[in-house]
């Protein structure tokens, strides 16, 4: 392993990529993490996520201590104040080494003329630290969102939008599935207290569990031999509401990486399981999964909008469309989505739900059931577009998923609760020309 790196230059250089160049954390992390030691690779992420959890706060600071900005090749160095005021803000790394390792971090960027500036501005930022950390409270960029955002969050959900900003900005949970074709709940907790790992139930879904403490997931008893999965509790939430009977025919769409896939096949073993996405590359993971589980599915890369291209004119008892959206109901665990996204992107992202929606609908046999979910918690993409569809599919029946007013149910990442998700559970008519909901 090459020990003459410096992390807070690679973290700079990420949050770079991230900001200026559009990519994402969870396509960055993993290869940067390969060429670091376990601790660096832990540190590297609390870096990264952390900067792009708190940017709107750690931008209005370097704006109070400099007189104007760094650009052009520069810019990475703006970056780089901004992993040294992080440390100093919200970790436990003693200032003196926050401080020499990203000055130091100037020269791996190759501006050692820098370190002066780094060093001056650290400095300033240390005494003035409680001060500057006061009156940043006093901002509007103490929300940590883009205002685009905010504004689309206060329009819809008046009364709570900052309870569900709130939640945006915490350490996001982990919830595991216990694989009940090996063993119960009740018997896998007694497994994880044997290991001294404590966690608890949640209340309504009868396979998730939530550490009190998140950990590797090397220290979970039987993760290669598939007794449990790492799986939020609002994704959990889809298979039981598809509710998968053996013997049936099941599409999963959208499927990568393929934890909803797996649960079904926990539920129904002898189900007929297809699993499609569009993303060749995220494919590999579904096969992943099924393979440590011991499971088995047909998986094929196809588009939602083309069926034609990849189904051959079958059709299926049941449906899971995980629709493309905005992933705004994720947030905590993947703060970069706050940059990535951008207002205009909504309106696109439901133009293709609905294409992928209407094109999917002919594949469900009559009386079949399609659960259409996202991680989004933006009407545009949940309740709205829903509507939009009962008014246009007279063969489409809502249920247990909300009413005509209302259809659908739309979660909110709490910090004992899943994440920001919305299920709509349909049945197509089983008579032509009658209606469901009738």
């Amino acid at each position: 392993m090459n020990t003459r790196y410096n992390l807070r230059a690679i973290a700079a250089k990420a949050v770079a990529q991230v900001l200026d160049h559009g990519q994402s954390l969870s396509q960055l992390l993993p290869a940067l993490q390969n060429a670091l030691g376990d601790k660096d690779r832990a540190l590297l992420q609390e870096l990264c996520f952390g900067i792009l959890r708190t940017l709107p706060q750690l931008e209005w600071i370097i704006k109070q201590l400099m007189a104007k900005p760094l650009t052009g090749k520069q810019r990475t160095v703006h970056y780089l104040l901004m992993v040294g005021i992080y440390q100093l803000l919200y970790t436990r790394i003693p200032p003196h080494a926050a401080l020499a390792e990203t000055v130091e971090g100037a020269v791996m960027l190759k501006m050692p003329q820098l370190k002066g500036l780094v060093n001056g501005v650290l400095r300033q930022f240390q005494r003035q630290q409680e001060e500057l950390r006061a009156a940043s409270e006093e901002q509007e960029s103490r929300f940590l969102h883009p205002s685009w955002l905010m504004k689309r969050l206060q329009q819809a959900y008046p009364d709570h939008w900052q309870a569900i900003i709130e939640a945006n900005n915490q350490r996001p949970p982990m919830w595991l599935r216990v694989n009940r074709l090996h063993h119960s709940r009740e018997d896998y907790f007694a497994l994880l207290a044997q290991e001294g790992i404590t966690a608890s139930p949640h209340p309504t879904l009868p396979d998730a569990v939530k550490l009190d403490i998140p950990c590797n997931v090397g220290r979970l008893p039987g993760f290669d031999r598939g007794w449990v999965t790492v799986q939020d509790a609002s994704a959990q939430g889809c298979a039981p509401l598809l509710a998968p009977e053996p013997g049936e025919d099941i599409l999963d769409l959208c499927a990568a990486p393929g934890g909803k896939t797996t649960h079904i096949l926990e539920l129904a073993p002898d189900a007929r399981v297809t699993a499609v996405d569009i993303d060749r590359l995220r494919l590999a993971r579904i096969e992943e999964n099924l393979q440590r589980l011991g499971q088995h599915a047909q998986v094929l890369v196809g588009d939602g909008r083309q069926p034609g291209e990849w189904n051959q004119g079958r059709t299926w008892d049941r449906i899971l469309l995980d629709a493309p959206c905005s992933a705004t109901g994720v947030i905590r665990r993947h703060p970069d989505i706050k940059w990535l996204r951008r207002d205009r992107d909504i309106a696109e992202l439901a133009a293709l739900q609905q294409e992928i929606l209407n094109a999917t609908w002919p594949l469900l046999k009559p009386g079949g059931t399609l659960l259409y979910a996202t991680c989004s918690i933006l009407p545009e993409e949940n309740g709205e577009q829903i509507s939009a569809f009962l008014a246009g599919h007279a063969d489409a029946g809502l249920v247990e998923t909300g009413d005509a007013a209302s259809p659908g149910r739309q979660c909110f990442p709490a910090p004992d609760e899943g994440d920001g998700f919305f299920y709509a559970k349909m049945i197509k008519s089983a008579s032509p020309g009658i209606s469901p909901r009738t």
